[in-house]
């Protein structure tokens, strides 16, 4: 059955339905990319089967390869808005997965880096169209919005909890072939739920050219051509970070650009609004340079230098690392946002810039507990899983300070016609932070390719204390200025 906009929008109760079936779809799709991003630098490092790369080269080439999978959101954002729509795109971009994970599977040694070329772009289609669809759920002004992204938010870290352990855990106890194959059954799982329920989502997602806004119909194909034909390029630039990093220096600047381009096509309060988006954005870059760690430099801590044993249990270091955040989420996101609601009633809630800034004031505390795992570490350089997974419980609670209401504050701050680049924006902040986080990945791993694991212990350790500090000073500024962007923000909450 298809709906009119104002039936989808009429919903009684928390949630309207398709959310649902976005959660289900966007669940599968994160259980793909958590699960390939998780192995990565393993595999990267692996001397056996994998690509017997330097920790110092494998956390840049992390940062590049993670930095092009989020720069791509922007590009995709743009194309979905102009020529294809968030349906096709999203399609598109699945396709695309399905077959990046399927070469992967086929030989994960030969083929990396075209296995992930296919990753990357199709993420870029998928990733930030889904996200805007959800808020199209919702009427300007709905209060549900936040609790709909919040239930969003908590199928993306469902879908990373499963793929962040199982896929490392079958590749460490199997093969990387059944592991990146894995990656490809559940992307194909969760296309299949997208197609069988986009019905049910009415005019939303459509393409432009269907809605007689202008256009020809060749322009779509000529967006499927174009995005095969440049994987090519994708795979000689992400092979060689030096390339990644002019990348990075260009993509920036021009899309800061277009951004204020388009802001001239707008009234004086959307612009403050834009203003207000672009100062989230930014800070948003830095928190995911710290964040983003667990990825890189923290994925090879755990492989290195992490027991096996959990309160006794034995577990996979590396699942741990990839997952607990994951789980935290899934359990503190609900009580999270009752807190804020319980706050709100006493009218003590604090502003979404504080809370931002909270954000960072748990991300420092996180990371001077990952500087303390020295502390229980034996003459072997082994240390404990326990305090290390206590640093993931901190850190939860940064995330949930940022994360999921930075994706509902860019639909609110950002007007219809840009939502879908707006969203891409913010991915593309992740990109840099991505980019950030390999670089500082690389800068902490021991600079002796034979350094022992004590002195492997060490060196990210110290990495991560500058870390905690440079963390604490981003969160006291962001809550200095908050005042400031707070009256750029306007009416928005």
């Amino acid at each position: 059955m298809s709906y009119s906009l104002e039936q989808i929008r009429d919903f009684k109760g928390k949630y309207p339905k398709q959310l649902w079936y976005l959660f289900f779809s966007e669940m599968w799709e994160r259980f793909c990319f958590y699960g390939m991003r998780g192995m990565l630098t393993v595999f990267m490092v692996d001397k056996i089967v994998g690509l017997s790369m330097r920790e110092d080269v494998a956390n840049l080439q992390y940062g590049a390869t993670q930095a092009f999978v989020y720069a791509f959101t922007f590009i995709g954002g743009l194309f979905a808005d102009k020529i294809l729509g968030f349906r096709k795109s999203l399609f598109w971009g699945g396709l695309l997965m399905i077959s990046g994970s399927c070469i992967l599977a086929a030989d994960p040694k030969d083929f990396f880096f075209l296995g992930i070329s296919f990753t990357i772009v199709g993420t870029g289609f998928f990733k930030p169209n889904i996200s805007t669809m959800v808020g199209a759920l919702y009427n300007d002004g709905d209060h549900r919005r936040d609790a709909g992204f919040s239930l969003f938010y908590a199928g993306i870290n469902i879908g990373a909890l499963l793929g962040g352990y199982a896929c490392v855990a079958i590749a460490k106890s199997y093969s990387w072939n059944l592991a990146f194959g894995l990656a490809a059954i559940v992307m194909t799982i969760s296309l299949l739920t997208f197609v069988f329920t986009q019905r049910s989502l009415g005019p939303i997602g459509r393409s432009p050219m269907e809605a007689g806004k202008g256009g020809k119909r060749w322009y779509e194909y000529a967006t499927y051509i174009g995005s095969l034909a440049v994987i090519p390029l994708i795979m000689t630039m992400v092979a060689k970070t030096e390339y990644t990093d002019w990348f990075m220096y260009i993509i920036g600047p021009c899309t800061l650009i277009y951004m204020f381009y388009e802001m001239t096509r707008y009234s004086a309060e959307e612009r403050k609004k834009l203003i207000a988006a672009l100062v989230f954005i930014l800070f948003s870059v830095l928190f995911w340079a710290f964040f983003e760690q667990s990825g890189g430099s923290l994925n090879l801590f755990a492989s290195n230098n992490l027991k096996d044993s959990f309160l006794g249990v034995k577990l996979d270091p590396n699942g741990v690392n990839n997952s607990a955040n994951s789980l935290f989420v899934i359990i503190f996101a609900p009580l999270s946002g009752l807190f804020w609601l319980w706050l709100s009633n006493r009218k003590a809630e604090p502003n979404t810039v504080v809370k931002f800034g909270l954000g960072f004031l748990f991300l420092s505390l996180a990371f001077y507990v990952f500087y303390s795992t020295r502390f229980f570490a034996g003459a072997d350089g082994m240390t404990s899983l326990e305090v290390f997974t206590l640093a993931y419980f901190v850190i939860t609670f940064g995330e949930l300070c940022l994360s999921p209401i930075g994706l509902s504050i860019m639909t609110k701050l950002s007007p219809q016609p840009l939502q879908g680049v707006m969203m891409g924006m913010w991915f593309l902040a992740s990109a840099y932070g991505q980019y950030v986080a390999g670089i500082l990945g690389a800068g902490m791993a021991s600079p002796n390719e034979n350094a022992t694991l004590s002195e492997k212990l060490i060196s990210y350790t110290d990495g991560y204390q500058q870390l905690a500090i440079y963390a604490v000073i981003s969160g006291v500024v962001l809550i200095a200025i908050s005042p400031m962007v707070r009256r750029l923000m306007g009416n928005v909450k």
